[in-house]
Formats: C-alpha cells, sequence, structure tokens
C-alpha cells in the first residue's frame, strides 16, 4: 500500500503538467512550432521507432557512455581511494582535483574540441571529466569516513594495505561509492547529450539540435523525454546491482 501510495503522488506533477500541455494546445493560439499537440508527439514518436532513428541514436549515446563511465569509474575510485587512504597523496593531488573540479564542463567542450576534433575522442573525454568527480569525491568521503577504531583492529592483526583496504575501508565505503557511481552515471548521460549538441554528427543530443534548427518541437520533446527515461533506467540499475551487492544496507535501512 505504501508503496502504491508512492506512486500515486508521483505521479500527481506529471499528470498536471499533461492537462496543462493539453489545455494549451487546444484552447489557446500557442503555435505547433513551439509546443504541438500531444497526439503529434506520439503519432512523430511512432514514426521515429518504425524508421529506426530512434534505436540508432540512443546505441551511438548509450555507447559513448558507457565507454567514457568506465573509464572515469576506475580512475575515480581509483584515485577517491588512494587520497582517502594516504595523507601524503591528499596533499599532493587535491589542491589540483579541487581546482580542476570548479571548471564547468561546458568550458572544457570548445578546448576538447581543438585537441580532438568533433569525434568520438572528445565526447569520451567530456564524459570522464565530467563523471570522474563525483566517482572520486565519494568514494574519498567513504574511505576517510572510515572510522579509526576499525583501522587500528586491523594494525593489531597486522594486515597489509590490500587486505586493510578490502575488508575495512571498502565494506564501510561502500555505500559513498554507490553514490558517487550513480551521481556519475546521472552526468556521463547529461554530458554526452551536451556534447552531441555542440559538436556531433550523431546521437541523441544531434538529434535535438537538427529537430531545433528545422523548428521540429516534437522531436525535441520526445528527445528530452526519452533522455529523461533512460537516465531513470540507468539509476536503477545501479541502485540494483549495488543492493545485491551490499544486502547489510538494505537490512540496516529497514531496522531504521
Amino acid at each position: 500500500m505504501k508503496r502504491t501510495k508512492d506512486i500515486l503522488l508521483g505521479l500527481i506533477i506529471p499528470v498536471l503538467i499533461v492537462i496543462l500541455w493539453w489545455y494549451v494546445t487546444n484552447f489557446t493560439d500557442t503555435p505547433s512550432t513551439i509546443l504541438p499537440e500531444i497526439s503529434a508527439v506520439g503519432e512523430r514518436f511512432r514514426l521515429m521507432i518504425e524508421s529506426g532513428q530512434l534505436q540508432s541514436d540512443l546505441k551511438v549515446s548509450l555507447i559513448r557512455v558507457l565507454e567514457g563511465y568506465a573509464v572515469s569509474a576506475v580512475l575515480g575510485v581509483l584515485l577517491g581511494t588512494l587520497i582517502g587512504m594516504s595523507e601524503t597523496a591528499k596533499r599532493i593531488l587535491q589542491p589540483t582535483l579541487t581546482t580542476t573540479r570548479q571548471i564547468p564542463i561546458m568550458a572544457w567542450i570548445p578546448l576538447l574540441i581543438l585537441w580532438c576534433g568533433i569525434g568520438e575522442g572528445s565526447k569520451i573525454v567530456v564524459i570522464v571529466i565530467a563523471s570522474f568527480f563525483p566517482i572520486m569525491v565519494n568514494t574519498q568521503a567513504g574511505i576517510s569516513g572510515t572510522p579509526l577504531e576499525y583501522v587500528e583492529v586491523a594494525r593489531l592483526y597486522k594486515l597489509n594495505r590490500f587486505k586493510t583496504f578490502f575488508r575495512v575501508y571498502l565494506p564501510h565505503a561502500l555505500p559513498h561509492i554507490q553514490t558517487g557511481l550513480k551521481l556519475g552515471l546521472g552526468v556521463s548521460w547529461m554530458a554526452v547529450v551536451a556534447a552531441e549538441l555542440i559538436a556531433s554528427t550523431s546521437g541523441i543530443g544531434y538529434s535535438m539540435s537538427y529537430a531545433r534548427t528545422l523548428m521540429q518541437s516534437d522531436v525535441v520533446i520526445i528527445c528530452m523525454l526519452v533522455i529523461g527515461i533512460i537516465g531513470i533506467l540507468m539509476d536503477k540499475i545501479v541502485s540494483v546491482i549495488f543492493s545485491a551487492l551490499t544486502p547489510w544496507e538494505k537490512k540496516r535501512r529497514e531496522r531504521g
């Protein structure tokens, strides 16, 4: 019952938006190039599915996201762990990483286009830069937040750094790493769309940009909705994977 209630409450705003959309397109003089009718968007969606255009765009964008996200996940977890476990590494790396993190991802795109062109390389690098920092920061927070008593016990048992990481630091940091990976995946999806909007000849972002030049607002809306739905699915997939890896966290939340 509680889950059903939560779903119904979550649908209130989307339903109100649809009602407002229907009212504006049927009872005002709003041009279809600004806001098309719901039926027109549905028809365009059907045509895009039948032609295979939407699936092709999604495939291109998803491959880019997975490639860039895989790199940023590995780098983010490794560097976050290193900084969290080593004060020396923290003093050396954190000032530079903190400064770099303040630069908006959109500011990197012009420079990356100059360096890498508008091919796949620039988009992958954009994704890596965008998603690396949420993963690294959350991993560092989880590692450095490990209770000192646990670390002292590991020293008493004379565990080496490798065993200490897997038996002490990692179990405590997993919820933080999960948060970082979820944030990083969401940022990856947003970053690839932004990169494709600016410099690309394929992908969901490129389709949005091209539709804008043709004043096809129905295509733009479809792409926006698909981007949002894919983002939710990605978030759920990461949550399911980590729920399987950390069953004790679910039990702790239920007790809480």
